[in-house]
């Protein structure tokens, strides 16, 4: 469910940047790891495109608010690409008055390679990596696969409640909200913690088009889809242009198979 959050997602930690040094312009910065987090499941025969945005507000014990947004545009195509074009300093909290340029991401799994592309630089990295596993069409949403992660670690603390369908942006999405009890001493917490997630999916798209979590200890975070487009985006987005110079970056440490 993290991945869910933090992307939507397609969400994503923050790729690995270096700045050349004795430069400070934006257009200098290159990049040495070449995606924002680690591809997920092939989802084919769904395209679409959509604004995706994340708002975090945080209620301080003085009264003192923190509210941050951020918001990508995501495409993906029905084989399965997807591009995701955002700015840095929506990457893994960078501060925001750094003027750091935007960034493109694309996760190709036909040819089974990732980009990130600087558009003010004209560079991209490449990472070859293995074909991820495709999206079956009866995999449960994700809040159906947060309740049974959640559950079997600690089935006494969770209710899980089907909220139904409704239309979000023009498509048919299910809902479900999560309630997690952290019982009194086992985060060092002297009273329970109550944490609420509530995931709307959408089985055409298979993404939450909509989540909203409230955590006493975070604060609450919404991100949303919005602008939702079905048809097919153009293939050019999925290709690098023909005048950017292309390094290639070692692909990450294959994970441990799961138990």
């Amino acid at each position: 469910m993290n991945r869910i959050l933090v992307a939507g997602l397609l969400v994503l930690a923050a790729g690995v940047y270096a700045q050349e040094p004795g430069r400070g312009r934006p257009g200098n910065w290159r990049f040495i790891g070449a995606e924002a987090g680690r591809p997920g499941p092939v989802v084919k025969n769904a395209p679409f495109s959509a604004d995706v945005t994340t708002e975090t507000t945080q209620v301080l014990a003085d009264g003192n608010r923190i509210h941050r947004t951020s918001s990508q545009r995501l495409y993906r195509d029905s084989e399965g690409r997807t591009r995701r074009e955002q700015s840095l300093e929506s990457l893994g909290g960078l501060a925001s008055n750094a003027n750091l340029p935007p960034v493109v991401f694309i996760n190709d799994p036909v040819a089974g390679v990732d980009y990130a592309l600087s558009p003010a630089s004209r560079t991209t990295t490449k990472t070859v990596r293995g074909n991820p596993p495709q999206l079956p069409g009866n995999a449960p949403g994700p809040g159906r696969r947060m309740a049974r992660i959640q559950s079997a670690e600690n089935p006494r603390t969770v209710k899980n409640e089907a909220l139904g369908r409704q239309t979000i942006e023009g498509v048919a999405a299910d809902g479900t909200r999560n309630t997690t009890i952290i019982p009194a001493g086992q985060v060092g917490n002297e009273q329970p913690i109550q944490i609420v997630t509530e995931a709307w999916y959408s089985p055409d798209l298979h993404v939450a088009v909509l989540i909203k979590r409230s955590d006493p200890r975070t604060g609450d975070t919404i991100t949303r889809y919005t602008n939702i487009n079905r048809s097919e985006p153009p293939h050019s987005l999925f290709e690098v242009p023909a005048d950017y110079k292309i390094s290639e970056s070692a692909g990450p440490a294959p994970r441990p198979p799961s138990k």
